[in-house]
């Protein structure tokens, strides 16, 4: 299958779930526009997922294409037990939450987290359904916790509990995780999300399970916890990717604080270099509706302009009856903001004198500059690790990232960044030749024609495959 010839900077990832799960329906999303799968752990089992693998597998073969998928770990997810059917709280009244296993009622409910009374202290806030339900803790009494309800409703089974501004004391790597993981890796999912991340350890830990696997899977940490927040740097430092998760994030932190956030975590993704997802509710009425809101386009159009190199649409694909219309829909948004808008250089990006990568980087930054310069249609990096495609990225260039690697399952990891596009490549005799064969290569996939310039970042001898330390400025003849 022969690329495409205009594709979107910005990326989009698919929650995969039964609305989609069938062969043809993902491949459907694919040819809408679909950029990395999610695979939810949540839900579904170990053997629904592998049908799921092994269909994005064989789409990949079958298309040419190079889809990744996003293994998303559960993690402590806190949710209320079975309820009672037509269950309803009201303003005022009392309502008991248990840690131990019942059906409940419009009195008392139970949690799967048994962790919840020592976690909780009077005065302390209890959200449920996100947000929509709000209790204040009254006491605490073994293993009850006693709460008065602020603002009732319907309360229904399996919703989450979010304990704002409560630490909770349960780990990030859960042991369902765990086995997750294990699933995961053996599968060689290129990317693994872990979710309420609080600290860069819980990362350091995710990294070291994943070594020790012998595996290169790349991590993502979800932020949705306000102790994220106040490690972000920390986070990113030790992280591959971070996904701005809003919906716990809204109701663990205060909502009108949200946007302010999602500005600031991106732009400290993109001076670090690493990838940014933007996450819930992009198009939520879609999963009902065939057309998205005023506000959702204007959400997705300013996740774009922002910096994000990833928009994330989760129900809207796994369980809506649009989801065709919602990846077009969220398509066509891109493509107009990334034709309009200054989004282009639209940060200095600076490079850090005492890393080991001082010299990589400030090369990558002149090519880029040059690129800006001459109007450069494409930049293009040869790289074993993908590092250079994470630094060209960072720059956020006009011009076409084509990233060149014999390393093939890299051809997928790579496929999230933002504006990188992957090809396989394993005939490196001379530079000379080298950069010939790239240049047929771009024309023959339409990315490059006759006049156009374009320069070329690799390591020479370019058979040594070392760091970055070349740039060449070429022109299609």
């Amino acid at each position: 299958m022969k690329e495409q010839i205009v594709f979107n900077k910005t990326k989009i990832i698919a929650t995969v779930g039964p609305a989609t799960n069938s062969k043809e329906g993902l491949r459907d999303l694919i040819s809408a526009g679909v950029d990395v799968f999610r695979l939810n752990f949540s839900h579904g089992t170990h053997e629904d997922h592998l049908k799921v693998i092994n269909h994005i597998n064989t789409l990949n073969d079958e298309m040419g294409t190079n889809i990744p998928m996003l293994q998303d770990l559960q993690g402590p997810k806190i949710r209320l037990g079975e309820m009672e059917k037509g269950t309803k709280i009201v303003k005022g009244q009392e309502f008991v939450i248990t840690s131990d296993e019942m059906v409940g009622n419009d009195q008392m409910g139970s949690t799967v987290y048994k962790s919840l009374p020592n976690d909780v202290e009077p005065g302390a806030m209890i959200l449920i359904d996100d947000g929509k339900i709000e209790l204040k803790v009254k006491s605490v009494e073994g293993n009850k916790v006693i709460t008065e309800v602020i603002y009732g409703g319907d309360v229904k089974s399996r919703k989450g509990i979010n304990l704002p501004f409560s630490n909770i004391s349960a780990p990030s790597l859960t042991e369902k995780d765990m086995k997750d993981l294990v699933f995961g890796l053996a599968h060689d999912l290129e990317w693994v999300a872990l979710s309420f991340v609080r600290k860069a350890e819980d990362i350091v830990e995710l990294r070291k399970l994943i070594e020790n696997a012998g595996k290169n899977t790349k991590i993502i940490a979800k932020i949705e916890k306000p102790e994220a927040v106040d490690n972000i740097d920390e986070i990113i430092a030790v992280t591959d990717a971070i996904m701005v998760a809003r919906g716990d994030l809204g109701v663990e932190i205060n909502m009108e604080e949200v946007p302010m956030v999602q500005k600031s975590i991106v732009r400290k993704c993109n001076d670090a270099a690493k990838p940014v997802i933007i996450a819930t509710q992009m198009m939520e009425s879609m999963i009902e509706n065939p057309r998205p809101t005023r506000a959702e386009t204007n959400d997705v159009a300013n996740a774009v302009m922002d910096g994000a190199d990833t928009l994330m649409l989760s129900a809207e694909t796994a369980a809506g009856e649009y989801p065709i219309e919602v990846v077009t829909s969220m398509v066509k948004t891109i493509k107009s903001v990334e034709k309009d808008a200054e989004i282009y250089f639209n940060h200095d990006v600076s490079v850090v004198r005492d890393s080991d990568f001082f010299y990589n980087d400030t090369l990558v930054l002149s090519a880029c500059r040059l690129a800006k310069a001459i109007r450069a249609k494409a930049l293009i990096g040869m790289t074993q690790s993908g590092y250079t495609a994470f630094q060209l990225s960072s720059n956020r260039p006009k011009a076409g990232i084509f990233i060149f690697t014999s390393n093939r399952p890299l051809l997928k990891t790579i496929n999230l960044i933002w504006g990188v596009r992957g090809f396989y490549y394993n005939n490196e005799v001379s530079t000379d030749a080298t950069i010939a064969d790239i240049e047929k290569i771009l024309v023959d996939h339409d990315h490059l024609k006759s006049g156009d310039a374009y320069i070329n970042t690799a390591s020479m001898p370019i058979d040594a495959r070392g760091k970055t330390n070349m740039i060449k400025m070429s022109f299609v003849e």
